[in-house]
């Protein structure tokens, strides 16, 4: 059974995501607070094995609520959901010691996701981890946690499940060309579908726009067979 504090002000969220956590999925007993004043004395008293905590936030805001924690707590895995994605914001996140960011909107089933996978690494469990990282010029993708890390940087960006996917088959393949029809076979379960060949385009123009940052990093379309993943 994890033990999760869920710190939102958004009285809707709260509910959809503790609902969904404790009696649909199951396996988490799950604390709510309102703000971070409330997050802080939640996590005295229960002592939880995660924090899901928005930013935004009357009282207390975020990053406040979790630089506190931190003076003390280094253990507690603490993750972000918040709809705030300037890079600054993240890596504000990132240097007080969070160990994820999720955007908002998401779904129940992708939070729940993280916070497993963060649990299992907590607990050792790191080789399907291990296996499922590659290094793309300099970025480190996590694909069991759909991670795209920065190491000049130092931002971590949470990229789509179908993004790590295909991030993830392009990688295992670097400057090799894989067919499109295996990408889509691996990642949507059909071949050459027309809207799910147009959707595999727009997933691509989002992967370069994310590695835009190093030029020596490219996605090229090989027509009329499918796509490379250039590391120079």
């Amino acid at each position: 059974m994890i033990k999760l504090l869920i710190v939102e002000d958004d009285d809707s969220l709260r509910y959809i995501e503790k609902t969904y956590l404790e009696e649909i999925i199951g396996g988490y007993k799950v604390i709510t607070a309102t703000n971070g004043e409330e997050g802080i004395k939640a996590w005295k008293n229960e002592k939880p094995d995660v924090i899901v905590a928005d930013i935004d936030m009357p009282v207390i805001d975020g990053f406040g609520m979790v630089e506190h924690i931190r003076e003390t707590d280094k253990e507690v895995i603490v993750i972000f959901t918040s709809a705030l994605t300037s890079p600054n914001d993240v890596k504000a996140g990132f240097r007080l010691g969070i160990n994820n960011y999720i955007k908002k909107p998401f779904v129940p089933d992708e939070l729940d996701a993280h916070i497993k996978a963060l649990v299992k690494m907590k607990r050792g469990e790191r080789s399907t981890v291990e296996k499922n990282t590659y290094q793309i010029g300099i970025f480190t993708l996590d694909a069991n946690h759909s991670t795209l890390y920065n190491n000049k940087t130092g931002e971590q960006t949470t990229i789509t499940v179908r993004e790590a996917q295909i991030l993830h088959i392009l990688a295992e393949n670097k400057n090799e060309v894989v067919r499109r029809d295996a990408i889509l076979d691996k990642c949507w379960s059909v071949g050459n579908d027309y809207f799910a060949s147009r959707s595999l385009d727009v997933f691509i123009n989002k992967l370069r726009k994310l590695l835009a940052a190093d030029p020596s990093v490219s996605i090229k379309t090989v027509r009329g067979v499918g796509l490379q993943l250039v590391t120079e």
